[in-house]
C-alpha cells in the first residue's frame, strides 16, 4: 500500500466518527523515520480511543501493518504507529499545549493539507 493509500484510510477513519481539526503533515524531508504525521482531535477520553481504534480497524482491513499503540489506557493522547504515518489522536487541550503542528510542520509548504471539519 502506498503512503497516500494510507493517508486517505487513516484520514477516511478518523472522519467516520467524527474526528476534528484533521491535519497532515509531510515529515518526509525532516526525519527519515517517518513520512506523514496525522493529527486529530477527540472531545473525550472515550472518543480519542474510538478514534485511535477506528485507524486501526480500518487500516487492517486493508491489510496494513499496526507497529504499535501508545496511550489507550488513558485517553488523553493515542498514539498509532502505522510506519510510513503516526497517527495521534488527542483532546484539544493536549494538542494545544504540545503543539505538535508548530514542532513538525509550522504554517510552511510542507503540510499536506487540513481537513475541512464534517458539516462545515
Amino acid at each position: 500500500m502506498n503512503i497516500t493509500q494510507l493517508q486517505k484510510i487513516v484520514v477516511d477513519a478518523l472522519e467516520d466518527i467524527k474526528g476534528r481539526d484533521i491535519e497532515v503533515i509531510n515529515t518526509s524531508k525532516l526525519t527519515p523515520l517517518f513520512e506523514r504525521i496525522i493529527i486529530a482531535c477527540g472531545d473525550s477520553n472515550r472518543q480519542v480511543k474510538s478514534l485511535a481504534r477506528n485507524v486501526q480497524d480500518k487500516v487492517r482491513e486493508a491489510d496494513g501493518q499496526i507497529i504499535s499503540t501508545e496511550g489507550e489506557e488513558s485517553g488523553e493522547w493515542v498514539l498509532v504507529d502505522l510506519g510510513d504515518i503516526v497517527v495521534h489522536v488527542m483532546q484539544p487541550a493536549i494538542r494545544s499545549y504540545y503543539n505538535l503542528e508548530e514542532l513538525w510542520g509550522g504554517k510552511g509548504p510542507e503540510r499536506v493539507r487540513r481537513v475541512a471539519a464534517a458539516g462545515a
